[in-house]
């Protein structure tokens, strides 16, 4: 295949998984993130990339959001909100942070592709986004490139939605964006 053809396969698979997607638990996203006193984000790998850009954004809306284990993280309370970026939502060392954060009364919210993994059945709120996993072999691209390709899509349409929801326009979300680069 050329690079044309597998841009155009990696489109129509992401344009196919939207079609099964339950877009009713976006409202309860979008209202956790609203009511959250402090919004924190974690995921590994390339899920952990795509939620990091998640992040920004929610900071150029005005939110106050931190990414986990960052130094200058704050400590995290009940009122707080934890956002999850995990395909398999078993991987070892989020699994352990949603047990903190179960115990410290945070909420949790998990985008995954398995919504009955184990951060899945602690979590407050669950978007199931329907892409191959790792050891699928349902796509043609390798390991879970797809949902990564996804979540961070979603991402964005989260935030345009929240956009509305906060009445916040492309230029007042510039005027939070970094001036030191």
């Amino acid at each position: 295949m050329s690079i044309k053809e597998n841009l155009k396969s990696i489109v129509n698979e992401l344009d196919t998984n939207t079609l099964s997607i339950d877009y009713e638990a976006f409202n309860n996203l979008t209202n956790q993130i609203t009511h959250a006193k402090r919004i924190f984000l974690c995921g590994k790998g390339r899920s952990g990339l795509a939620i990091s850009a998640f992040a920004n954004r929610l900071m150029h809306l005005g939110l106050d959001v931190a990414l986990v284990g960052e130094i200058t993280a704050p400590r995290a309370k009940e009122g707080d909100l934890l956002i999850i970026g995990s395909g398999s939502g078993e991987t070892g060392s989020l699994v352990s942070l949603a047990n903190k954060a179960k115990s410290e009364q945070v909420n949790i919210a998990l985008i995954t592709t398995n919504s009955e993994s184990t951060i899945g059945k602690m979590a407050d709120c669950v978007i199931t986004l329907p892409c191959a996993s790792k050891l699928d072999n349902n796509s043609k691209q390798p390991m879970a490139s797809a949902f990564e390709q996804l979540s961070f899509m979603t991402y964005d349409a989260i935030v345009m939605e929240l956009m509305t929801v906060l009445n916040q326009n492309a230029d007042d979300m510039f005027q939070r964006h970094a001036n030191f680069e």
